[in-house]
């Protein structure tokens, strides 16, 4: 049997940055590091080892403090302690969408309890930078083109680890309309449901974080099966 963490993990292990990015626009490829090698083998067998679907949550691509440290969507290497029991000698970084999602998975009852449920994720796998700040693949038109067939590729593969096709969780109301474009294209999802991004929120409506938490846990739940 081949569970969602064997195909994840073999996924991740050879995931290779694109070569036909616009000038200027930097790949963050951590999985070719030995301790992201480790986290990842550690953090999907330990949560995802089964063959049960989960809802896609899909953000942009990840961050360079995020995923482009850890290897995991939306986590922090001290998220990765706190929350999920994966010990790490990564250097501690600061990521406000990895705080709000991890308040998130906290309210679903921990990391067990959501994992079994969701799969964090994005649509570009890697942590794109320019001028050494975060870049999101739709910042320019050129950078979303070249991307846009590794796009398709990235979301159609990680379909198959195990997902529940009947919903998506889109994160990002800018990021809504590319994987609304990917879906009418390619029918991967019966519907999307939008919410606001974990950055946008704790960098710009931090004091209606307990609202967007409220929304964030009920739009959830009504995802599920």
């Amino acid at each position: 049997m081949t569970t969602f963490a064997d195909k994840a993990i073999a996924y991740y292990n050879h995931l290779s940055a694109p070569t036909t990015l616009p000038p200027g626009v930097d790949v963050i490829n951590p999985y070719q590091q030995p301790d992201v090698v480790r986290i990842v083998q550690e953090f999907y067998t330990k949560f995802f080892l089964d063959t049960n679907p989960r809802v896609f949550m899909l953000g942009i691509n990840p961050g360079r403090f995020g995923a482009g440290v850890t290897g995991i969507s939306f986590t922090t290497p001290q998220n990765l302690r706190r929350y999920c029991g994966i010990e790490n000698v990564l250097r501690d970084t600061p990521e406000l969408s990895s705080r709000f999602i991890y308040q998130v998975v906290d309210a679903f009852g921990g990391a067990q309890e959501f994992y079994k449920q969701f799969f964090l994720t994005s649509l570009f796998p890697l942590a794109l930078t320019k001028e050494g700040k975060n870049y999101n693949f739709y910042d320019d038109r050129f950078t979303t083109e070249a991307l846009w067939p590794a796009i398709t590729d990235t979301v159609r593969t990680q379909l198959d680890f195990g997902a529940s096709r009947h919903v998506a969780v889109c994160l990002g109301r800018k990021n809504e309309t590319y994987l609304r474009r990917l879906n009418d294209q390619q029918g991967f999802f019966d519907r999307i449901v939008t919410l606001d991004h974990p950055r946008y929120i704790l960098q710009y409506r931090s004091r209606d974080l307990n609202s967007y938490l409220d929304l964030y846990i009920r739009t959830l739940a009504d995802c599920l099966p």
